[in-house]
């Protein structure tokens, strides 16, 4: 009886070094598997926890029965990783932007499509014929100056165009990348689920998605929910959905007959109408440009160009050519596309600088001509403007929204900067602090297996005590 009871007492003890060194053993499998990915992007590092295990019998004489490790710790901060989302998408809508901004800047200001030099050249050439208003070659410069300045604005308003049509093709790209996205996150909900139900560490799984997210939340901004089951739902920040568990949605774009391009997201049957507003995000970074700079300036310079050929052509059948005969137009406005041409086969003998029929070296009209360049003008955009500082208003602005967009922009790279240190801080693998949990586990797994080396010798010198 004294044989059994010792034995007994013995295999308890080894029985709970064995879960000591088992759950030691688990340990470091975990800060292996930290150390090893401590340069995998987005990993969160992971840590044993350690439950005791309770007595089994009654009485005051039982301690328990060692220690289990029933699941692992991920340090993961869902505030941080928000946050972290959030920077994204305020840094993918800022930067974005900077290279449309940049280009129009550098264009406007450029020697060679510088509105400002060709309405000085165009001025320049009828104050110089005032000295001499029947002076053909004189004359004859100013149609040429005419056909430079409407190729100014032609070429201006081509690069605005190409932009624009640079901007559906980046938007269509960053629709294509969002459903691919939205898809992969919606196969990793169903995994991470899947794992849970048998009782597999979704960590991995996790990680990839959060990657998933992080990358979706530069093309546009997201509002995330965490859901009982491991999966998360992922909608836009109007509240339009794009993931619920293994389901994904489907975004497309819409062309509309101004040239502009809608959002619409298919999601179970269902068909929702995305606003442009507020998407943040390289997508809302897009719609803003567009909508808030480029539009607007296509406005403002065709307005420009129709003013002046209004202008020129209603001063000109104001007057009267060396001839007598009554004035014509210089200029050819199409409101269609907003091109300015010089009306084909004008000549200088056409132009109207009289004011009396009578008088062909009157230049009454032609000093009339002139004026326009003082008088004020409605200009989409910008209200009530002096026809010579239309150009000079429009980029200024475009350089003041450049300066302000790339404050922004380095703004949100400091946040998301931020973010990402918050969330290191946190969730990523830190090789000193690994180190020393090797050396602690490393011990407790040591220590345990003395217990059970203690636990056979005892018992053996007990056997032989009773021998």
């Amino acid at each position: 009886f004294a044989r059994r009871r010792h034995r007994a007492h013995t295999m308890k003890i080894q029985q709970i070094a064995l879960s000591g060194a088992m759950a030691a053993q688990a340990a470091l499998n975990t800060t292996s598997h930290n150390v090893a990915n401590a340069m995998t992007p987005g990993f969160t590092r992971q840590g044993a926890l350690f439950s005791a295990v309770g007595p089994t019998a009654a009485g005051a004489a039982g301690s328990g029965n060692g220690v289990r490790v029933p699941s692992l710790i991920r340090f993961s901060d869902g505030y941080k990783s928000h946050q972290l989302w959030s920077a994204a998408s305020e840094l993918g809508r800022h930067e974005t932007v900077q290279p449309y901004l940049k280009q129009i800047e550098q264009v406007m200001s450029g020697e060679g499509s510088s509105l400002n030099k060709g309405l000085d050249a165009f001025f320049g050439a009828l104050n110089a014929a005032s000295v001499d208003p029947n002076s053909a070659p004189l004359r004859q410069q100013i149609i040429t100056e005419a056909e430079a300045l409407a190729q100014r604005f032609n070429g201006l308003n081509q690069v605005l165009l190409n932009q624009r049509l640079s901007i559906g093709q980046q938007r269509g790209a960053s629709v294509t990348q969002i459903n691919n996205l939205a898809e992969q996150i919606a196969r990793l909900n169903g995994e991470i689920t899947a794992a849970e139900s048998i009782n597999v560490n979704p960590s991995g799984l996790v990680d990839e998605r959060d990657l998933r997210i992080d990358e979706l939340s530069q093309l546009v901004g997201l509002s995330v929910v965490d859901q009982p089951d491991g999966s998360r739902s992922v909608s836009l920040k109007s509240g339009v959905p794009l993931v619920a568990g293994a389901v994904a949605g489907r975004m497309e774009l819409v062309n509309q007959l101004d040239g502009s391009q809608a959002i619409e997201v298919a999601f179970a049957k269902e068909s929702f109408k995305v606003r442009t507003e507020g998407l943040a995000g390289q997508l809302g970074g897009l719609y803003e440009f567009e909508d808030g700079v480029l539009m607007p300036t296509v406005a403002s310079i065709a307005s420009l160009a129709e003013e002046l050929a209004t202008r020129v052509n209603g001063q000109l059948a104001a007057g009267f050519a060396p001839d007598g005969s009554p004035g014509t137009d210089l200029f050819v406005f199409n409101g269609a596309d907003g091109l300015l041409s010089v009306r084909p086969g004008v000549t200088g003998d056409e132009l109207a600088f009289s004011s009396d029929p009578l008088q062909a070296g009157n230049s009454d009209n032609l000093l009339a001509i002139i004026g326009l360049q003082n008088q004020s003008v409605p200009i989409a955009g910008l209200g009530s403007v002096r026809m010579g500082d239309v150009y000079t208003q429009l980029l200024g602005g475009i350089g003041i929204r450049s300066q302000q967009s790339q404050a922004s922009f380095d703004t949100a790279k400091t946040v998301r900067d931020q973010a990402q240190q918050s969330w290191a801080s946190t969730s990523s693998v830190n090789t000193d602090e690994e180190a020393i949990n090797l050396v602690q586990y490393q011990q407790m797994y040591t220590a345990n297996m003395k217990v059970i080396q203690v636990a056979g010798e005892l018992f053996d010198a007990v056997i032989g005590s009773l021998r």
